[in-house]
């Protein structure tokens, strides 16, 4: 399937979906259970990544290779440099190759990981012989991905020693590295994070346990901006809890401004369009927590006719494309006048209507196909290469057909 054209015939919005679990969370806890494999895992998330991390820790010898999962790239980094039977070639797409893992890599070499790029110093493929690491002491700055944090978070606990971070600077993401020790307190391993340091302390095993996984708040986003967009608005997607880890559940906060009440019933999200809101003119966030909602918010606020100012954007670059130049050129067929740096976007509030059936490039990254799709719900939109979505949401375009949306081949 080349693109398909996404329109909804009226606009309203009544239904329920059921999301698989957060992706953030299954491959944490995947890692954690190839290391103490009592742990059992329930409502794992069925995307790609997910899948792909299955793969590679079902049988991780020779090449391993994760194509576009940038988690699984720097999970495994972690893991396969303390694994003793590995010797071999951690790899990915072509654009794998081109995002950045140096600090990564360089902080497990000063740890005592024996790892070598295989190509391009600073960038995947790696080659990595597995084996005990020889210090339990490491400083990072704290304004890289999270995802290189958690990486070494989640190895800690098997070191003899256990495993010390410093981290400098001003840290990026904290809600995943919170959600990263979070998970390792819910299994059964002791941390600690006083300011800027990290401990994880030693376990040689855990007590046996079952750990029922969120579903993903990321996923949640397109469904608060098809609830914001749409007209008498009222979703259920399950399931969440009131207490999550995730960063992304700030959603309810931010969609509040825009006048969807959020509410948990049991397990179920609920949300509803008030119909006596006022828009905001202007909504301005400081995203550096939660940079994967950029997309959808950004959509959101073009679709509604208001400017928005998003800060903190600056890990969005090194992404399955480099985000902030990717959303600029698709607003900007709609007719959009987008102002980007290189962390942050400025959306000047729409005055013309926009044209219909309009294409949208999604660049290999799933989070464009889901984040533009909303906007069928005000006008015929087509969407390139929509498959992309798998790997995160593949029953992504199924949903939205429950909803009401009329998705046809092109």
């Amino acid at each position: 399937m080349k693109s398909i054209s996404i329109v909804h015939p009226h606009g309203e919005l009544q239904g329920s979906c059921s999301i698989t679990g957060s992706k953030s969370e299954t491959n944490r806890l995947l890692i954690l259970q190839a290391q103490y494999p009592n742990l059992t895992l329930q409502n794992i998330s069925n995307s790609v990544d997910s899948e792909v991390m299955q793969k590679a820790l079902a049988n991780p010898s020779g090449e391993v290779d994760i194509h576009h999962a940038g988690t699984a790239m720097r999970f495994l980094t972690a893991y396969l440099s303390v694994l003793p039977e590995f010797n071999g070639l951690l790899t990915g797409s072509a654009r794998m190759k081109e995002r950045p893992i140096g600090l990564l890599v360089e902080a497990l070499q000063r740890l005592g990981a024996q790892i070598s790029y295989e190509e391009k110093e600073g960038y995947p493929p790696l080659r990595i012989q597995g084996g005990p690491l020889l210090h339990n002491q490491v400083s990072l700055p704290a304004d890289i991905s999270s995802q290189y944090i958690s990486a070494l978070l989640l190895i800690g606990a098997r070191q003899p020693q256990g495993l010390t971070i410093e981290l400098i600077g001003e840290i990026t993401s904290l809600p995943y590295i919170r959600m990263t020790l979070s998970l390792l307190k819910r299994v059964g391993i002791s941390t600690q994070m006083e300011g800027q340091t990290i401990q994880v302390y030693p376990a040689v095993s855990l007590p046996d346990s079952e750990q029922v996984i969120e579903s993903d708040w990321s996923s949640a986003s397109y469904f608060y901006s098809m609830a914001v967009l749409g007209q008498a608005s009222e979703l259920r997607i399950s399931s969440y809890r009131s207490d999550s880890l995730q960063g992304d559940s700030c959603l309810q906060e931010i969609y509040a401004q825009l006048g969807i009440r959020s509410t948990i019933e049991g397990n179920e999200l609920v949300l509803q369009k008030l119909s006596d809101a006022k828009l905001p003119e202007h909504l301005a966030l400081d995203l550096v927590a939660s940079p994967d909602i950029a997309q959808t918010i950004a959509v959101s606020c073009f679709g509604l006719g208001i400017s928005c100012e998003l800060t903190g954007l600056h890990t969005l670059k090194i992404k399955e494309t480099d985000r902030l130049v990717a959303l600029q050129k698709e607003l900007g067929k709609l007719g959009a006048s987008v102002e980007i740096t290189d962390k942050s976007l400025y959306l000047h509030p729409r005055t013309d209507s926009w044209k219909p059936e309009v294409s949208i490039a999604t660049y290999n990254d799933h989070r464009m196909a889901m984040a533009f799709a909303p906007l069928g719900l005000l006008h015929p939109l087509r969407i390139e290469d929509p498959e992309v979505v798998e790997k995160s949401y593949p029953d992504f375009w199924t949903d939205l057909r429950s909803l009401g949306f009329e998705i046809t081949s092109i």
